[in-house]
């Protein structure tokens, strides 16, 4: 998009806002369209579904899957714009009353006839010519000169026509070998075709020979079926398909396709004849497989060298699991493979105990109490004894053995017996000390909350000043208390 049409998109969308607060779709597709803007919607999987469908609102415009990280942004733009560049679409401004039109679409090895809504070509390769032949029809005669405009959907240019109408003909005024009479085929004269020696039909089209029986010419042996497989028309001895199908006969349904997720081809691709024809980065009876292996690829590996990149998913060999095949279903751990050397060399028990020198190569170094953390193979012996060990390799290839001792394992299974036993116990009484803790705390508030209500339920006593006791006390002034 350069910057005449960025300022186009830009000047015509705020006139859209100062009407209503956000623009429609409808009005968002016009100024696209008017702009002559193909957009590209990059998004992700769970949003993909909406711009589909808003995609379908929106000419010209195709949607694209963005991974997480954006990391296929680029190969995305190249991907939509192989997908727009191979749709030719030639599209018409607003018809005048009166006037119809009418399109004969041109693609290479395919014909379409009498479309009326636009020419259209699919799967257009480089440098790949395709032509589109217009018709326009007035009904009525026109007051004046209009204006219509053809342009293809993407390109910068268009074609400006002025249509106006002859209503009254000057009969002797003829035009000799008339392009308007299939390029000369015959002299126009009051608008009708005089054919030349040899040619016949309305427009001169048709060459006499073609005229003895021309509908036999598009029948498939067949003379009670319909003409051209009922999906077109015969002109001249030929059939001139409708949108959908194609061939000499119309035979080739071009919608009859297998389809994968409710799509023709899948999206991925045109159909010719009941046959998907893929792009080229895509394959299969519906074009569902992506010929992508990036989500096949794990540190820089393919299915982990045990399976085969199919539809960019891998499937594994047998016995093999994971996205990648990279889980053995059947293989033993490094803890399994060495469980016997390490028992017989801390015990001198297990299977091997007999030739334990001979079996086992691997250097061996003892602990009483090692260190143990997740990266050590924890074990039970013939025995019963816990066989704790680590296996490590280094770069050549050699593999040494760090055993705990028999005494230092001992020690290990009591510690782990005790806190076995002990952890539930010291952790239930924790629990039930807690308990009470927060019960007493709790009836404490609830005992001073209603000690408190009772003190406000009193309230303060008044007397009465009209009040008078109903008995009189007098005091004798000689009495004198000894």
């Amino acid at each position: 998009m350069d910057k005449k049409e960025w300022k186009g998109l830009c000047d015509a969308i705020p006139a859209f806002i100062s009407l209503q607060d956000y623009p429609s779709v409808g009005h968002l597709a016009e100024v696209l369209s008017q702009s002559n803007i193909q957009p590209i919607f990059a998004v992700t999987r769970p949003r993909i579904l909406v711009y589909e469908e808003l995609s379908k609102l929106i000419p010209k415009s195709v949607v694209g899957e963005l991974k997480e990280d954006s990391s296929n942004v680029v190969q995305l733009i190249i991907d939509a714009y192989h997908s727009l560049s191979s749709n030719v679409n030639l599209k018409h401004s607003d018809l005048p009353p009166g006037i119809s039109i009418a399109y004969d679409s041109h693609c290479g090895n395919s014909e379409v006839f009498g479309h009326g809504q636009s020419g259209e070509c699919s799967g257009v390769q480089i440098n790949q010519l395709v032509q589109f032949t217009v018709r326009i029809k007035a009904t009525t005669c026109l007051s004046s000169t209009q204006d219509l405009q053809l342009r293809v959907l993407g390109v910068g240019e268009e074609l400006q026509v002025q249509l106006s109408t002859v209503c009254k003909c000057q009969c002797g005024d003829v035009q000799p070998y008339a392009s308007h009479c299939s390029s000369g085929q015959g002299n126009l004269t009051c608008g009708v075709c005089s054919c030349q020696e040899g040619q016949r039909g309305r427009l001169c089209e048709c060459k006499e020979e073609e005229l003895d029986d021309p509908e036999a010419r598009c029948h498939d042996g067949n003379s009670t079926g319909p003409v051209c497989g009922g999906k077109g028309r015969c002109v001249c001895g030929k059939c001139q398909c409708n949108a959908h199908a194609s061939g000499p006969l119309c035979k080739c349904d071009n919608t009859s396709c297998e389809r994968h997720n409710g799509q023709l081809c899948a999206g991925n691709g045109q159909c010719r004849c009941g046959i998907c024809e893929c792009q080229s980065n895509y394959t299969g009876s519906a074009c569902e497989c992506s010929l992508d292996t990036s989500e096949c690829v794990q540190d820089g590996a393919i299915c982990s060298g045990h399976g085969h990149c199919v539809c960019n998913r891998c499937q594994c060999e047998a016995g093999w699991l994971g996205s990648y095949c990279s889980h053995c279903a059947e293989c033993r751990t490094a803890c399994e493979q060495h469980r016997d050397c390490a028992e017989c060399k801390a015990f001198g028990t297990g299977p091997l105990s007999g030739n334990c020198s001979i079996s086992c190569n691997q250097t061996m170094r003892a602990f009483s109490a090692p260190a143990v953390d997740e990266k050590w193979c924890k074990m039970t012996a013939e025995d019963g004894n816990l066989l704790i060990y680590l296996v490590e390799k280094d770069e050549t290839g050699s593999i040494t053995l760090t055993v705990s001792s028999q005494e230092g394992t001992t020690d290990q299974k009591l510690r782990l017996v005790l806190g076995l036993v002990l952890g539930p116990v010291a952790f239930a009484v924790l629990f039930v000390v807690l308990c009470c803790v927060v019960t007493e705390i709790y009836n404490r508030r609830e005992v001073k909350r209603f000690e408190e209500e009772c003190r406000r339920a009193k309230g303060k006593e008044v007397n009465n000043p009209l009040f008078r006791q109903a008995t009189t006390t007098v005091v004798n002034p000689k009495y004198r208390k000894d």
